[in-house]
């Protein structure tokens, strides 16, 4: 969990999909810290639930303490991840729910002493999104590297230690004449612990081949073989043997392997320095027995020589045994080797399986493209044409009232700093002058012909800038600032003015609406909403502006309310039958139609139809799939829903047409391509309200 109602900056996902997410570290304080470990429940805020749900049985986990910035491991989760495990976790009196309900129960895999920032920021390095924050998700790489890190300091178990303690007195001061079968013995008890500890740690399954250490006779040298205990393992763990098993996942069970090497190596590690130092302690006791005894035995005996032969024989016993320790100890030490050149050679097949992989996806890819090429030359009399083949409009008999102007976003690698006027019934894109900066998660609006954008961020910072852009001259011009830098915010005009509503500052949520007149030439803070709406929508519809959905720092809502510059107030409307935040907003023929978004667990495909003479939602058709973050907007009497994410993090690259009487048909988009987080404004005379594209906070 986070402590101090500190957020994550709303941005900071890396958006990893289930198969390439390596584990994930949570946050704490030190003052709920403790809570987190007694009730072995790790916890975040609901917006970061879109990776947590990725999370599975057996996925490793970390604990990063705010308070003095260490890390804590080695953790790993008991249960899948899940909302409201604990719905009044880390509360004072349980009188309120969580704020941390994106939840994952855990157990201790390996105690190890907390890392400071300064020793595991280089192996995450690239999840800093700026000085002091990074992003929680964890590929397969950067987990092996934090948790091989963290078992270099590794912490025995008090029990454990005292356990292997005994183990290792009884193959020292065991008799001479029976040495032999004692080691033997005390090399098994060591085998079946490691292969105990796998056991309970859930490392062994069907995928991945047990190891253990098989009994050593005198002049044998350590080797592994496979552990035949392994289907034991699973059914005392409660798991099938076939329960994860994928045969065409070669990457994956490699990945496996690798992790249970790491595992087993720690522990034979720490059997290791055991060994080395029972061996030191061993010595001096049996020194000590045999001098005792001697004494004892021989009290009234004062025989000089007697006492030099007795001394020579437990200096014999002495190095006898230091001989036997030594020798243990190089049979490992041969053991860890042949280990160590297993480990390299399957690294070295985890390594061709990753190129194959990559050379296979570039191959599906490329693929994929070119069927998309057939079916558009199929589909089409003409040549498909697209932003890399059109230069100006001269080419097309292109209608300006027919495109909708796309704004910024991400494209799966980076933001954008984009103005582009898109012409869906041609597919069409033509590029216009950038913006000033790259710009996500920002609202737009259209006034006196030029477009207006203001807040957003560029994934690390939010923004209270805002500019203009004239389509006459093809220029942007810096506007006065918003009053407090924000994101996921909603925008629309009402008599002239401009009015900002909503949105977020990674740190909170906010109701306020701030009101741009441009006589006077700057923002206004005007009547706030009667909710905290972060990533809501908006529109203007005949004089009011309606505001739904959105999170209020707890919850989805299913709300929604309208301003009326009569009353010059707030005041709530019928509620949606869906919680939705990250949705869009259009208007077609007079209704509201809220289309698809995020309810909290997953994206939605479906529409809601809100009639203003009614005063009541109605269920609409569906999308032909789930999304948020989309743009949408409505021309030519139709609404278009462009990009998005999908259920799965998968931006989309497909553009969805309604029509009444026709339902939604769903095509591919060669000139949009795929494009999430972006605003969407029409100037057409038909359609002159605002859309605004927003998302919820999944940092």
């Amino acid at each position: 969990m986070r402590g101090g109602n500190k957020m994550q900056n709303f941005t900071g996902s890396r958006n990893l999909k289930k198969s390439q997410l390596g584990g994930v570290i949570f946050g704490c304080t030190s003052s709920t810290i403790k809570e987190c470990l007694s009730k072995q429940l790790f916890g975040l805020p609901a917006q970061h639930f879109s990776y947590v749900k990725n999370i599975d049985v057996g996925l490793p986990l970390f604990l990063f303490n705010y308070s003095d910035r260490k890390l804590h491991g080695i953790f790993e989760a008991a249960s899948c991840g899940q909302m409201n495990i604990d719905p009044y976790g880390w509360t004072i009196d349980g009188s309120e729910r969580t704020q941390y309900p994106a939840q994952v129960q855990i157990h201790v895999r390996l105690q190890c002493k907390p890392l400071p920032e300064q020793q595991f920021k280089p192996i995450i390095t690239h999840n800093y999104y700026n000085h002091n924050h990074f992003w929680f998700e964890l590929d397969h790489g950067q987990a092996n590297k934090l948790m091989s890190l963290l078992a270099s300091s590794a912490i025995a178990p008090s029990t454990s230690l005292h356990q292997n303690t005994a183990t290792w007195r009884t193959i020292f001061q065991a008799p001479h004449s029976t040495r032999k079968e004692e080691e033997a013995e005390g090399f098994k008890t060591l085998a079946l612990e490691v292969k105990h500890s796998n056991c309970l740690s859930g490392k062994l399954d069907s995928r991945s081949n047990g190891f253990h250490f098989d009994r050593l006779r005198e002049g044998d040298e350590v080797f592994l073989q496979p552990d035949l205990d392994v289907e034991h393992c699973n059914q005392s763990n409660g798991k099938s043997q076939s329960t994860d098993f994928h045969p065409f996942d070669p990457l994956g069970t490699h990945l496996d392997a690798w992790r249970k090497i790491q595992d087993e190596e720690v522990l034979i590690l720490m059997k290791l320095k055991e060994l080395a130092s029972q061996g030191e302690c061993h010595d001096l006791s049996l020194t000590n027995n045999v001098e005792t005894s001697t004494l004892k035995n021989n009290k009234d005996f004062n025989d000089e020589s007697f006492l030099k032969e007795q001394t020579d024989s437990e200096q014999k016993n002495n190095r006898s045994c230091c001989s036997n320790c030594q020798s243990v100890i190089a049979q490992l030490i041969q053991g860890m080797e042949e280990f160590k050149m297993f480990k390299a050679e399957q690294s070295a097949k985890m390594n061709y399986m990753e190129q194959k992989l990559v050379k296979a996806v570039k191959e599906i890819e490329e693929l994929k493209d070119r069927c998309t090429m057939l079916e558009s030359m199929s589909s089409h009399s003409v040549e498909p044409v697209n932003e890399m083949t059109i230069e100006s409009s001269d080419e097309l008999d292109l209608d300006p009232t027919t495109s909708i102007f796309l704004l910024g976003g991400y494209d799966g690698e980076s933001c954008l700093s984009t103005l582009d006027s898109y012409f869906p019934s041609q597919d069409v894109i033509k590029s216009l002058k950038p913006m000033n900066s790259v710009r996500s998660y920002a609202s737009v609006v259209q006034l006196n012909g030029e477009i207006f954008i203001f807040g957003g961020g560029n994934g690390s910072e939010w923004y209270d800038t805002v500019e203009s852009y004239s389509s006459a001259n093809d220029q942007w011009t810096l506007c006065p600032s918003l009053t407090e830098k924000k994101g996921s915010l909603a925008g629309a005009t009402l008599d002239g003015k401009i009015f900002a509503m909503g949105g977020g500052n990674g740190f909170t949520c906010f109701s306020d609406v701030e009101m741009l007149d441009l006589d006077v030439g700057r923002w206004i803070r005007t009547r706030s909403m009667t909710q905290k709406r972060f990533a809501l929508a908006a529109v203007e519809l005949n004089g009011a502006i309606y505001a739904t959905g959105g999170f209020d720092g707890n919850d989805y809502l299913t709300s929604a309310e309208r301003f009326d510059p009569r009353e010059y107030s707030w005041s709530k409307i019928a509620s949606m039958s869906t919680r939705r935040g990250c949705h869009s907003l259009v208007v077609l023929n007079e209704k509201l139609y809220a289309l698809g978004g995020f309810d909290g667990i997953a994206m939605v495909p479906s529409i809601e139809v809100y009639d203003p003479r009614l005063e009541s939602w109605i269920a609409g058709y569906p999308m032909n799939q789930p999304r948020g973050y989309s743009a949408a907007a409505v021309v030519e009497g139709s609404i278009h829903v462009i990009g998005g994410v999908k259920d799965d993090q998968d931006i989309v690259g497909t553009v969805e047409c309604f029509k009444e009487g026709r339902g939604w048909q769903e095509k591919s988009s060669r000139a949009v391509g795929k494009r999430c987080f972006m605003s969407a404004i029409t100037l057409s005379q038909q359609n002159q309200s605002t859309v605004k594209v927003a998302r919820h906070n999944d940092s």
